[in-house]
């Protein structure tokens, strides 16, 4: 298939799901056309069979605010006519929906039928999409698109009740290579990279996310400050944001910023995830986790909030440990119970990569959006990808 993928191209959690899609459908033979305001991060050196098509956006002196959803319903329309794409997959509702639907009306106008799929992912449901002024359009986007998937159940749900849906949703979890997030196999080489963060000895716990509001990075301070009080630990702060100053004043203030490496954004966490012993993910909201899951799949468990489909990742006690948003008292006492019995971590650290590999992998995950795509592809009248429409 021909496939033309939306996304936001920042650092967050949709963005990655949908490049990470689009490198794995490239991988098995699929075309893939993104397209948005800038190159997604995550395609650095991973081109083949990968195409980036840029959104121009007028800067002109009327316009307050740059339409760019309209500027994105065109490039819609030019790159599915001019590469013959079979349908887009457009991830975050607004404005991706919408302006995904504006396309396919231009195109019905030229005699030709371009479905679209849309991926709900979270705040664009939850939060965005909820204000006033967005939840009619986000509401008939949502019931216009050829095809709709939820990356957990919690969030299926809630866009129903919250938006009074009628139409079905599937459910099609976020994922993760497993070949590319690994633990290491050699604990030598292991306690060598470590050395890069860490003295022997000390345990080293890992955040990674982009420091909004939402993901309490602060919590995860004031965690690791408690397990620091009774064992040699460091912690990884991975990603930027707004929360940055207030996470960096707060270790300054408690007097471990020493403790602390504040790395920014990085493109291959995959490389940095498996030197920890613990992820914290203190979020006051998640609709899955990918965070982690990313964790999962490299041995390391995670202390997590029970918000949201984290639920659905997590098995409390089996792969990760489960707290109230904002217990951060209960959150250090498991870190610490963890990291003082080796024999449970290690048998934790396995559960999760057990479950990374045997639910969550690109391998089991890819083929359920590929058989959607030939659903909605179907159920849409569309010529068969290798009978082309010649209208």
């Amino acid at each position: 298939m021909r496939i033309g993928i939306t996304c936001y191209p920042t650092y967050g959690g949709s963005g990655v799901v949908a490049t990470e899609l689009g490198i794995e459908l490239a991988a098995t033979g699929h075309e893939v056309h993104f397209i948005s305001y800038s190159q997604p991060f995550r395609l650095t050196g991973r081109d083949n069979g990968i195409f980036y098509h840029e959104v121009p956006v007028s800067s002109y002196p009327l316009f307050e605010f740059p339409p760019y959803d309209l500027a994105l319903a065109s490039r819609m329309a030019e790159v599915a006519e001019f590469n013959h794409l079979d349908l887009l997959h457009v991830h975050y509702a607004i404005p991706h929906s919408v302006s995904a639907l504006l396309a396919r009306q231009m195109l019905a106008a030229k005699g030709r039928r371009l479905p679209f799929v849309t991926t709900l992912h979270g705040t664009d449901i939850t939060l965005v999409g909820l204000d006033r002024s967005y939840l009619p359009i986000t509401r008939y986007s949502i019931q216009e698109s050829d095809g709709v998937t939820s990356i957990s159940q919690y969030l299926k749900t809630k866009t129903v009740e919250d938006f009074e849906i009628a139409r079905p949703i599937e459910v099609i979890p976020n994922f993760v290579n497993c070949d590319v997030y690994t633990p290491y196999t050699d604990e030598g080489i292991r306690a060598e990279a470590r050395k890069r963060y860490a003295q022997p000895g000390e345990a080293i716990l890992i955040h990674l996310s982009n420091f909004r509001p939402v993901k309490r990075v602060v919590d995860a301070v004031k965690v690791f400050a408690e397990v620091a009080r009774e064992v040699p630990a460091r912690l990884i702060l991975v990603g930027d944001g707004p929360d940055r100053s207030a996470a960096e004043w707060l270790a300054h203030d408690l007097g471990i910023n020493d403790k602390i490496h504040f790395l920014g954004k990085q493109e291959r966490v995959n490389e940095l995830l498996p030197v920890a012993d613990l992820m914290l993910m203190p979020s006051q909201l998640e609709s899955f986790g990918l965070a982690a899951l990313e964790a999962m799949a490299c041995k390391v468990p995670t202390i997590a909030t029970r918000v949201g489909g984290v639920p659905e990742l997590i098995d409390h006690g089996v792969t990760g440990l489960l707290f109230e948003v904002g217990d951060v008292e209960s959150m250090a006492a498991g870190a610490l119970g963890l990291l003082k019995d080796r024999d449970r971590l290690e048998v934790m650290r396995d559960e999760a990569r057990k479950t990374a590999r045997s639910r969550f992998c690109a391998t089991l995950v890819l083929p359920q959006y590929v058989k959607y795509y030939e659903q909605v592809l179907a159920g849409a009248g569309t010529a068969s990808p290798t009978v082309r429409s010649t209208k």
